[in-house]
């Protein structure tokens, strides 16, 4: 789906981006615009460059769709993914409503809209949600089947952010980046009272990607990982620096 809304795109070389009405965006998006605003621009605005998928990310979505499967109507998991299963068990056994894959999203005053809304402004999916009424506690876990060399637990600040908007009686939020593959877990923990705090750095972060979009500045950024970028003709990029 597309990250912002209101673009318009042309086949030209340099094509000036409409400042959208929108912009949309998501934990993956916002990493990606603050790791490289060039990448982002020639990939996810003017979508020059469509998603080449991977054995790894093959895998990836597989993975979630059995454990989905597994929680939402019992399916029995292929006896590839067994190994996975203890830990699923393990999560099904905390009290409270469970939820897989379930959708949450914001408009820009942080009002529930539908996922597909045209004033969405931030959108995530809890992998499994567990929602404890009578403790006023929730559970947020993120099926990770790559590395756990680099936990991202910025990822666990915002779901716990959106279900405090979508749950409001809900008043601490415990989450997990859970490397079943690794057999490794990154825990977070976030109280209902640090939520404004946490939203206004959010804020101030958009509003640089705002920004580019008003400007139409997309500044390149040198890292190891241009070797990998699809913007070839980026200066940055090993085959265009020899």
């Amino acid at each position: 789906y597309p990250l912002v809304t209101g673009v318009q795109t042309c086949a030209l070389p340099i094509c000036r981006a409409m400042k959208p009405s929108t912009v949309r965006w998501s934990h993956s998006s916002l990493k990606d615009y603050e790791g490289c605003a060039r990448r982002y621009q020639q990939v996810k605005v003017l979508q020059k460059y469509p998603f080449q998928e991977t054995d790894a990310t093959r895998y990836g979505t597989k993975v979630h769709e059995a454990i989905e499967f597994y929680i939402r109507d019992g399916k029995p998991l292929p006896a590839i993914y067994a190994k996975f299963q203890p830990i699923v068990d393990a999560l099904l056994q905390k009290p409270g409503r469970k939820f897989p894959e379930y959708e949450m999203a914001l408009d820009k005053d942080l009002n529930i809209c539908a996922w597909d809304a045209a004033n969405a402004w931030v959108r995530g999916i809890a992998d499994i949600l567990i929602i404890d009424d009578d403790n006023l506690t929730a559970w947020v876990g993120d099926w990770k089947t790559g590395n756990n060399k680099y936990p991202d637990r910025d990822q666990l600040v915002l779901m716990s952010l959106m279900v405090f908007q979508h749950f409001p009686l809900i008043r601490r939020v415990n989450s997990a980046l859970l490397f079943i593959v690794k057999e490794d877990m990154v825990k977070l923990q976030m109280l209902r009272e640090q939520a404004d705090a946490a939203w206004a750095k959010y804020r101030e972060r958009i509003s640089r990607l705002e920004a580019s979009f008003a400007t139409d500045i997309w500044n390149p950024t040198a890292s190891p990982l241009c070797r990998w970028c699809p913007v070839r003709q980026c200066e940055y990029h090993p085959e265009h620096l020899s």
